[in-house]
């Protein structure tokens, strides 16, 4: 076991858990918007962007389970990620945003509460090092 040096943080993540979404914008296209538009607001460089869903998947064999029924994606950025999930049945949404650069994660929390027109959700904030 290690203790807590005091070293200067190395980066921060956004964990966001958002409740009472607006489903349609679970779609790939919104969330590569969402993307775009999250990394210009927090000054982040994108890179690669990946997804796992349904899509092109035979209807029979498509998730009908509420906890893995949606879309997840992943968009690198050049100081590390941001990953979102979307439950369709469910209407939430769990998104996590990991930097070495600041930004202010205030603006990026309200900003993505209000994309996916979220009538609840909360914010934890753990500081690495």
């Amino acid at each position: 076991m290690t203790t807590e040096s005091h070293r200067e943080p190395y980066g921060v993540e956004l964990i966001l858990d958002l409740h009472g979404c607006d489903a349609s914008r679970f779609t790939r296209g919104s969330i590569r918007d969402f993307f775009r538009e999250l990394c210009d607001l927090i000054d982040m460089e994108q890179c690669d962007v990946y997804f796992w869903d349904d899509v092109g998947v035979p209807t029979g064999e498509r998730q009908t389970n509420p906890k893995t029924k949606g879309t997840s994606a992943v968009q690198f950025i050049l100081t590390s990620t941001v990953v979102v999930h979307t439950l369709d049945l469910l209407q939430a949404v769990y998104v996590n945003v990991f930097s070495c650069k600041a930004f202010d994660t205030d603006a990026a929390a309200r900003f993505t509460a209000k994309w996916f027109r979220s009538s609840e959700w909360k914010s934890t904030l753990v500081v690495r090092r």
